[in-house]
């Protein structure tokens, strides 16, 4: 008796896993699928009349007013890069290749992606919140009864100025960040600064910044959706309701989109590599 037990045991624990791996797959599974309808519904509707002046102003929220947080990390992130980067070279005896590495590390890899995470904490926790008190006050249901398109009236504009923002702020973090490495490098350090201008400009082609464009474009339409979406269906999270169900559903909004980025970070490189 006491085997049969032990065996009943195991085959239900065993169940039960796999049972609890069904689970997780299938609402992973159905999560994806919603967020990829809901960006759908979402970007065809950027090309509805009328959105000229909402993605005007939704530009300037996302991209002008995060450009000075964008370039202030710009430019300690290409500062620590030159410092750092110059005392691995020196053991090399390399120094001379500094400007190539800073503007390689800059535009290829860390440009986009801290970038993307920037505006992602500083817009996209804003995006989450916003559309989720609108959610709860029902202003969105108030939206459906007068006949608009709650989509299409707050999603499509804020995903279209993402797009458009989040590859100029990438820019100005690149510009910022090699700008940054040559205070580091040449003023504070010393290095030749004909040198690392040369460097920079020989180094850097069209396809390095092609595929840096290429991933802010990804990051922002991944950012954008993400946390209009978390802000949208706040009322239907099972782990809280009213006020702090925005309150979740801004920190999932965030924290989701800093792991879609890297993921996705890898993804697109391995594709353009």
């Amino acid at each position: 008796m006491r085997e049969q037990d032990k065996k009943k045991d195991s085959s239900n624990i065993l169940s039960s896993f796999f049972a609890a791996i069904g689970r997780f797959t299938i609402r992973t599974v159905g999560n994806v699928g919603a967020v990829a309808i809901f960006f759908f519904l979402g970007f065809i509707n950027i090309f509805r009349a009328r959105q000229i002046r909402e993605i005007v102003n939704q530009t300037y929220y996302i991209g002008a007013k995060s450009s000075l947080i964008v370039m202030l990390v710009g430019l300690f992130t290409g500062m620590v890069l030159g410092l750092q980067l110059f005392y691995t070279l020196v053991k090399f005896g390399s120094v001379g290749a500094l400007g190539s590495a800073i503007a390689l590390s800059l535009v290829r890899e860390l440009g986009p992606v801290l970038t993307a995470i920037m505006i992602a904490a500083r817009a996209g926790s804003a995006m989450a919140a916003e559309i989720g008190i609108l959610r709860n006050s029902e202003q969105i249901d108030a939206l459906y009864t007068m006949g608009v398109d709650p989509v299409r009236y707050l999603v499509s504009p804020k995903i279209a100025a993402s797009i458009i923002s989040f590859p100029l702020l990438t820019a100005f973090f690149d510009l910022i960040g090699i700008l940054g490495g040559y205070l580091t490098g040449v003023v504070l350090l010393g290095t030749n600064g004909g040198t690392y201008l040369y460097r920079v400009q020989s180094s850097l082609g069209m396809v390095d910044v092609q595929g840096g464009f290429v991933k802010a474009l990804v990051f922002g339409a991944i950012v954008s959706c993400i946390c209009c979406f978390q802000g949208y269906f706040c009322h239907m999270r099972t782990d809280g309701f009213g006020a702090k169900s925005v309150g979740m559903a801004t920190v999932s909004a965030v924290v989701i989109s800093c792991v879609m980025i890297l993921v996705s970070d890898y993804v697109v490189t391995s594709l353009l590599m």
